[in-house]
């Protein structure tokens, strides 16, 4: 979990340092993740201190959804240019995100026994 806390302080990096100056020479590229859609169709659980593991991945799932869905929705307000195509590849790191917690959920709610 540390690395995707590390991701999202570099997101916030990122949009500080468009504040200041162009972020055209600060933009990162990505591959194209893979959408499993875990957690736009399982229900999410709700937060508690004794939660296990497996509901984690999913709470986060769906919460990098949520930052997809936002990064998404705020580039289609603007034209295409800068700040469109910083917000398309913030949108796109977020959905890595997700599909690393949903690698994550399967391999703890589904554990493979020996014989598959």
């Amino acid at each position: 979990m540390r690395f995707l806390a590390q991701e999202e302080k570099h997101h916030k990096d990122y949009l500080l340092r468009y504040r200041r100056e162009s972020f055209i020479a600060n933009a990162t590229d990505t591959d194209e993740a893979k959408n499993y859609k875990i957690a736009e169709y399982l229900e999410t659980p709700g937060v508690t201190p004794d939660m296990d593991s497996k509901d984690v991945y999913l709470v986060a799932a769906g919460r990098e959804l949520n930052s997809y869905n936002f990064y998404k929705g705020l580039a289609s307000l603007h034209p295409e240019g800068e700040i469109k195509d910083m917000l398309l590849k913030m949108a796109a790191q977020e959905l890595k995100h997700k599909e690393k917690m949903e690698y994550l959920y399967v391999n703890t709610a589904f554990v493979q026994t020996d014989g598959g």
